[in-house]
């Protein structure tokens, strides 16, 4: 079996063995589900070191017609935009697992859920063929309504229902846009990307705009943007915190993934909206912010966040320029990085004092201070402090959209000052002032937590500091793609 097809595979065979061992045996359900999580992460840095960075085209692809009449295929493959989502996705998963270890009830059905949800999610950013594209995407919703309804908060029924019908709705819309391309399908070559593509060229541009804003929906409600964005802070809060930082460290990537195809797919329909793309990105940006800033809720706080780091992928997607591209590329790799850190430590901090609201803390930093060096080196990335990997995404996206836009991008200079503004407020609520009673006994992160929380922030430094690898891990795939927009715009 190709490389890709075993990553792919492995979490649901590990989901498999997992239904094999009996419920009872929680020790041996943990170690199992880890071990295969911990195999597909390793698979995954096995594609970056047989992957070719200086090569544009898609690398270690697997063709095999499923319908020939139909023209759909099992066909996968990697390129500079994929490859770092499948790494974030492997990492990501074994780092949920590890910080779901104090979970008690219903311990074998929650890791059959976690593995199958990475197994969805894996197989969108490798699939090369849009109906198993739309297949994956799907198959991502089922486990996820479950680790919502059966293992989150008191509101969990009402988020798991709103996140499946938001998230269905938009599917619909992205259902439509794929049909209406096919239609134009001259060369009957079927659900392939590449022919899609081509057959979009052949549709008029009011055709193309209406498809894309079908697409803008679909991708967006996951994203999310705003006003698609009714879903998070509810599912977020909900959600167990393993799960939100799988729900935002990964899930909602695959709409800004989506959305940055579709836009190659119909550069027409993308420089028709443009304007629409850009008031829809600094908005949410702005918008997001201050939400964040007013909660009191820290994993509300990050949710909203999220909405308006969010923005900054769109305004990546938005300026159809390299550096622009670039800069989105490295904003989901920085926010799944960041949000699923500050995820996992609000998470461990709520395990131990059963309690959000970030007004009951202060001095954490006396009793917890490996946890209060962790968090505080997360917030100062989510506002983008150079030296960190948020930064240099900001960067791009700052000197694109100026390159686009110019004085608009004052309002990206507001939504960074307010990311400022809700960082340095939790960081001086939770680690200074007199430390208070109920707080004097907080154990500080264990072993384990310990290392699932230096490796995110160590990746957030480390890129920081010495982003030019990732850089260039997706270069020659966004040049590429703006050759294609380009020759599509003629």
């Amino acid at each position: 079996m190709a490389i890709l097809s075993t990553l792919l595979w492995t979490p649901a065979a590990g989901a498999l063995v997992l239904v094999l061992i009996p419920a009872h045996r929680a020790q041996a359900v943990r170690l199992a589900a880890n071990l295969f999580a911990a195999a597909a992460l390793i698979l995954a840095c096995l594609l970056l070191a047989r992957y070719d960075a200086a090569d544009p085209a898609l690398q270690l692809t697997e063709f095999y017609p499923l319908n020939p009449k139909l023209g759909s295929a099992y066909a996968l493959g990697i390129d500079g935009l994929s490859l770092p989502m499948l790494i974030l996705a492997a990492l990501l998963t074994s780092i949920s697992l590890i910080a779901s270890f104090s979970l008690a009830d219903g311990v074998k059905g929650y890791h059959i859920c976690i593995l199958l949800l990475e197994f969805g999610m894996l197989g969108v950013f490798m699939a090369q063929d849009w109906a198993l594209f739309y297949i994956f995407w799907e198959v991502t919703l089922i486990p996820l309504f479950f680790l919502i309804d059966r293992w989150g908060g008191k509101r969990r029924h009402a988020a798991s229902l709103n996140f499946v019908l938001y998230t269905m709705g938009g599917s619909v819309f992205m259902l439509l846009s794929l049909l209406a391309i096919s239609q134009y399908d001259l060369q009957n070559q079927g659900s392939l990307m590449a022919s899609m593509g081509q057959a979009a060229q052949n549709m008029p541009a009011v055709e193309q705009v209406l498809v894309l804003l079908g697409f803008l929906i679909g991708f967006g409600v996951k994203m999310p943007i705003f006003p698609l964005h009714g879903w998070l802070p509810l599912a977020h809060v909900e959600a167990p915190s393993a799960v939100s930082i799988l729900l935002s460290g990964i899930l909602l990537k695959m709409g800004a993934y989506g959305l940055l195809r579709s836009v190659v797919m119909l550069p027409v329909a993308a420089q028709l909206i443009q304007p629409l793309l850009m008031f829809l990105a600094l908005f949410g940006m702005v918008y997001g912010g201050l939400l964040a800033w007013r909660q009191p809720d820290m994993k509300a706080m990050v949710a909203y966040s999220s909405l308006s780091h969010m923005g900054v992928v769109l305004l990546g997607i938005a300026t159809l320029n390299q550096t622009g591209f670039i800069g989105a590329i490295l904003q989901m790799t920085a926010h799944g990085l960041i949000a699923g850190a500050l995820f996992l430590l609000v998470g461990l901090l709520y395990e131990r004092t059963h309690t959000r609201n970030i007004q009951d803390y202060s001095s954490l930093v006396q009793v917890m201070p490996r946890f209060a060096g962790l968090a505080t080196l997360a917030l100062l990335a989510a506002m983008g402090l150079p030296g960190s990997i948020g930064f240099v995404a900001e960067l791009h996206m700052l000197i694109g959209g100026f390159q686009q836009w110019g004085g608009w991008m004052a309002f990206f200079s507001l939504s960074i000052l307010i990311s400022a503004a809700y960082a340095m407020r939790t960081i001086g609520l939770l680690f200074t002032g007199p430390v208070k009673p109920q707080m004097r006994d907080i154990a500080d992160l264990t072993p384990p937590e310990l290392v699932a929380s230096a490796v995110l922030v160590g990746c957030i430094v480390v890129f920081g500091l010495l982003p030019a690898p990732l850089i260039e891990l997706s270069s020659a795939s966004v040049g590429r793609m703006l050759a294609v927009i380009g020759e599509r715009l003629l």
